[in-house]
């Protein structure tokens, strides 16, 4: 949309009023001028003060009686200097006083000295004082005629907002006014009192949403649009390779879809630097911010106002006996898709402390979904995002705490041990995937639909929305090479390999990958050669992860007891490419010692190992499922219901074609656990709390692997 023209518009005959924004004497001179170009106004501009004012009034003969009389709103837009090309601050910019967006008086009478064009007069939308009562009244009620002058303010601000985001470009696009616009709207004040507390508590009031407000509401300072993500690159590229590794042709495909409807950006949470690598990918890529949903915890001390000016919005952890936290948050996420605003957070709710994917948490998405079944938006886009690192220094931390460690608060203590963990050694690449968008409409249907009036057909439809974008997560997310030889390595249970025999089971994985046409990232695809393998070996070893033999007649490599659970983080990047064959493997076995309907034994164990790891893997609906194990055996040999019919010779020869047999490694540590956990609950005296049973099953955990009875610690 382009700025109206402010000269046609005082002379096309119109009654017309300015309404002008100006910080200083400086801004007020500009818009002077500007007006006096376009050829003056018979009637006085009316200054609203500075931008944000909460002291500004409008003149009550201007509003009583003058519903034809157009208000054009105007005020001082402040570009930063310009450098190689671009108009963006830089890191000297956070000293306080140097806003090159907001310059103080002295400032700006310097700049308009040397470097006039970085002041730009803007022009706001026109509107009519009689559209603005109507849209006054459809919004709030109409209720109260003295808050109409503060809804024409409020209108003027937006609308210079519009257009200064429109004069720097879509990344500029901020939310401002959000507390005043949601505590003023109808909708808001109607749910608000349908609110149900304790029965000895009185019912909520505006003071008490706008506290909940002033706690989540978070903005985006431009400054901090330009610098927060090259703030961050700081940090992750202390360890990593500067250039994050992307898809261009789903960043188009992304590009794209974002003009038609307001995203969400839902990424697989691996480690705390997630966000700020996500950030520094959408800006490179010049991708519209996204505001991200954070816990409470990470807003310590200064850091979290600075988070929330960069567009962070914490929550708290818990709000099951907060009626009125998850009203305002719930009208707060319908707010910020109503205006377009994109958004952002982790479907897994917290970190993965395994390397594998977890159960969507539903609760910010059905959020979202009411906000489109009230038709406050047309759709929304759910965005798939895979963040996957070569390493992490953060592996250890998680091994610690399934060993049962407790987890350290966060604090400018820990914030110093992550940066410094962070640049104590190299961790390889970045890999940043963007898949297909899920639009909420497919899974919902229409607003008038099921969905709306039936909470059972909602709730199933938000399940299988969430399932299908963690599922196309993991499909986009790339298999690393680290990720292939710790597979490999923890295949043998702490038994050493030599070079060859390593390279021996890489032909076996990079045959599978590349038959299921897996994604693979460029390290991972290079392994076919000898050098970029023992460039890989070298890497673990330096992260301690993989022990180094060089004594005997060959020098061979292995995973020590010690540090498996961690190595599993790695190795669990991959394990849903692998699962279905991991299944037919112990299916093949049942079939085999089956001598009456052999074909029907392996689907019956199929379907029994499915139920039981139901709770740990993402599986498809079950015919769906089906398809894709058949399909699994197909790429085997495609006669193997023949073979399997044929007698246990066959079904043994049909096994050893399977290549490569991953069951024990995939598979078999998680059946274990839940035998340990099994053995636990059916003792003499079982435990009656969780934390109980946790510690018993540690210890006896620990008696199984020295007695042999496990095959690997990782199942403790």
């Amino acid at each position: 949309m382009s700025e109206p023209d402010l000269a046609g518009l005082l002379a096309d005959g119109t009654e017309t009023v300015l309404l002008t924004q100006a910080s200083t004497p400086a801004e007020a001179r500009l818009i002077a001028e500007r007006i006096a170009a376009a050829g003056g106004t018979e009637r006085p501009p009316v200054s609203l003060g500075p931008p944000g004012s909460r002291a500004a009034r409008l003149p009550g003969a201007l509003l009583e009686g003058a519903e034809a009389v157009r208000l054009v709103p105007v005020r001082v837009a402040w570009r930063p200097e310009e450098h190689a090309g671009r108009r963006v601050a830089r890191l000297a910019d956070l000293l306080p006083g140097q806003d090159p967006y907001h310059p103080n008086e002295r400032q700006q009478e310097r700049i308009l000295s040397r470097q006039p064009d970085r002041a730009v007069v803007l022009v706001g939308e026109p509107a009519t004082v009689g559209s603005l009562r109507r849209q006054w009244a459809e919004i709030t009620g109409g209720g109260d005629p003295a808050d109409f002058g503060s809804y024409v303010i409020r209108r003027a601000t937006l609308a210079l907002d519009r257009a200064e985001y429109q004069l720097l470009g879509p990344r500029y696009k901020t939310p401002s006014l959000v507390k005043e616009e949601i505590l003023s709207s109808r909708r808001f004040r109607s749910g608000l009192r349908g609110v149900q507390r304790g029965p000895d508590e009185p019912p909520p009031s505006l003071a008490e949403a706008g506290q909940i407000l002033d706690e989540l509401v978070a903005g985006w300072s431009r400054r901090l649009i330009d610098i927060m993500p090259n703030l961050g690159r700081l940090i992750f590229q202390r360890g990593f390779d500067p250039q994050i590794d992307y898809d261009d042709a789903q960043v188009e495909r992304l590009r794209a879809a974002m003009q038609r409807y307001p995203c969400i950006f839902l990424w697989s949470h691996r480690s705390n630097l997630d966000n700020l690598v996500l950030s520094a990918a959408m800006q490179e890529k010049g991708l519209p911010p996204a505001h991200v949903f954070g816990g409470i915890n990470m807003a310590f001390g200064p850091m979290g106002a600075i988070l929330r000016r960069g567009g962070v919005i914490f929550i708290r952890r818990s709000t099951g006996d907060d009626p009125l936290y998850k009203y305002v948050l719930r009208a707060y996420v319908g707010y910020v898709l109503e205006k377009r605003f994109n958004l952002s957070w982790s479907i897994e709710g917290t970190r993965s402390r395994t390397g594998k994917m977890l159960p969507p948490r539903l609760g910010l998405l059905s959020y979202a979904a009411d906000a489109y079944l009230q038709g406050r938006v047309d759709d929304i886009l759910l965005v798939p995002v895979s963040i996957t690192y070569d390493q992490l220094h953060e592996i250890a931390e998680y091994a610690d705490y399934a060993r049962g460690g407790q987890k350290k608060p966060e604090g400018f203590g820990w914030l110093y041990g992550f940066i410094k963990a962070q640049g104590a050694r190299y961790y390889g690449k970045i890999y940043v995937r963007f898949d297909e968008p899920v639009t909420l409409s497919a899974f919902l249907g229409p607003p008038n639909g099921p969905t709306a009036t039936d909470p059972a057909a909602r709730r199933l439809a938000l399940q299988k929305t969430a399932f299908e974008v963690a599922w196309r997560i993991n499909q986009g997310m790339p298999v690393t090479a680290t990720a292939i030889i710790t597979t490999i390595l923890l295949a043998m249970r702490g038994t050493a390999l030599t070079f060859g025999q390593i390279r021996l089971g890489l032909t076996d994985a990079m045959d599978y990958l590349n038959s299921r046409a897996i994604p693979t990232t460029a390290s991972a695809r290079a392994l076919t050669a000898a050098e970029p393998v023992r460039a890989t070996l070298d890497a673990l070893r330096q992260g301690g992860l993989v022990t180094y033999v060089p004594e005997g007649r060959e020098p061979v490599w292995l995973i020590e007891p010690e540090h498996q659970l961690a190595a599993t983080f790695y190795r669990n990047s991959l394990i849903h490419f692998l699962l279905d064959t991991a299944l037919c493997e112990p299916a093949v076995l049942r079939a085999r010692d089956d001598s009456t309907d052999p074909v029907g034994a392996f689907w019956a164990e199929i379907a029994w190992l499915r139920d039981l790891l139901k709770f740990d893997f993402y599986f498809r609906e079950r015919e769906e499922h089906r398809r894709e194990v058949r399909q699994e055996m197909d790429r085997h040999d495609p006669a193997w219901e023949q073979r399997l019919r044929s007698g246990p010779e066959e079904a043994d020869a049909l096994l050893a074609h399977m290549r490569p047999l991953v069951s024990h490694v995939i598979v078999r540590p998680f059946v274990e656990a839940y035998r340990l956990v099994a053995d636990v609950l059916a003792s003499e005296d079982p435990p009656d709390d969780d934390a109980e049973v946790i510690r018993r099953a540690l210890g006896l955990g620990q008696q199984y692997v020295v007695q042999g009875r496990l095959r690997s610690s990782e199942s403790v």
